[in-house]
């Protein structure tokens, strides 16, 4: 069954952040709607490929799965910027196809997200795939911090690449895995001066992810995605007039600061270029997102890094200049984290909190 071409050009005309470049296939914001050839996946695609892995693909068996890749997307598979490693998308791939079959999602789009790669703006790890519009770009997303707990455990990351990956409650830590987009939940953070010297209203919305597996307990953890921004210096400012003011007729005022590139508590960040196309693309519509790599992945090169084995000779993937500065990754299962932290906490109860400030002048 063969879609119209008129969806194609609609679909893309609804998200700009899509449309491609002419000849090149790279995107730019600036190309109108283009007319494009598109095509629905038939049922025989979506019944022959194969079941989601749940741990590292070996050489075989990628190498017959991506026979079913189309030729338009396979021009984007390769490790170099602005592509997207071929064992990322096979995993998102299968995934979106297993929820769409089943009538779990029936949006256009699917994600991908690919944490071994370097956190780097320009070259983009966070992937959006339209295939029935032949539509795929990469763009900037940020990876969970981690933590340091003096005395018990350092599972913190760098800005850079992600060494340290779990689903323990407050770890702070990416887990990969396969999820589905959720609801969203949109609060108000409080006021900043923008750069025209006017005051503007911080509102930042959070996309809810369900995962299964290692990933159940993503609600639990409330891991989703949002905006790569928020106030810092925050203090309180008398605004009585204000729809969000306190009891006291006090609203938060502080600097918006952008940290695209940067790292979150766990969840996925996008830039705030990006964040409004995203969540238009799944607002009652809901899509499947996978992140790479999964705990089976991380032990997996771990393993083939202490016996001195290349994980790549292994069949194995992972980015090659962030295993060249993490040395191995290492994945946190949260029946071993969350007790540690959990002693920790015990260890080093917290102060009492200390009010917000009032601003000066005030």
């Amino acid at each position: 069954m063969k879609a119209s071409p008129i969806r194609a050009v609609a679909l893309v005309s609804q998200f700009p952040l899509l449309a491609p470049r002419a000849l090149t296939g790279r995107f730019d914001r600036r190309t109108g709607p283009v007319r494009l050839r598109s095509a629905l996946l038939n049922i025989a695609t979506v019944l022959g490929l194969a079941t989601l892995a749940l741990s590292a693909t070996p050489p075989a068996q990628a190498a017959a799965q991506s026979s079913s890749i189309p030729g338009w997307l396979a021009a984007h598979v390769g490790e170099g910027p602005g592509q997207i490693a071929q064992p990322v998308l096979l995993r998102a791939r299968s995934l979106y196809m297993q929820k769409l079959s089943s009538g779990a999602v029936r949006n256009a789009c699917y994600f991908a997200m690919d944490a071994t790669r370097p956190n780097d703006p320009g070259a983009g790890r966070f992937y959006i795939i339209c295939e029935s519009a032949h539509a795929f770009r990469a763009i900037a997303a940020g990876h969970g911090s981690g933590r340091s707990l003096p005395g018990a455990a350092n599972f913190a990351n760098g800005r850079a690449c992600a060494k340290n990956f779990g689903n323990a409650l407050d770890s702070d830590l990416t887990a990969g895995g396969p999820y589905v987009t959720g609801e969203t939940k949109t609060s108000f953070k409080g006021y900043y001066r923008t750069s025209g010297k006017q005051d503007a209203i911080f509102m930042r919305t959070f996309l809810q992810f369900d995962g299964e597996g290692e990933t159940a307990n993503a609600r639990q953890r409330a891991i989703g995605g949002h905006e790569a921004a928020a106030l810092k210096g925050v203090c309180l400012r008398k605004e009585p007039g204000s729809p969000y003011a306190d009891s006291n007729g006090y609203v938060p005022f502080g600097n918006l600061v952008d940290y695209t590139g940067g790292r979150s508590d766990g969840c996925t960040s996008w830039s705030p270029g990006n964040i409004q196309q995203i969540l238009a693309m799944v607002k009652g519509n809901p899509t499947t997102l996978y992140i790479y790599p999964g705990a089976a992945d991380v032990d997996a090169v771990a393993r083939a890094v202490a016996s001195g084995q290349s994980p790549a000779r292994a069949g194995l993937y992972w980015n090659a200049s962030c295993l060249r500065a993490i040395g191995a990754p290492h994945f946190w299962p949260r029946q071993t984290l969350e007790p540690l932290i959990a002693q920790y906490k015990a260890a080093h109860p917290p102060g009492p909190q200390r009010p917000t400030p009032i601003c000066a002048g005030q």
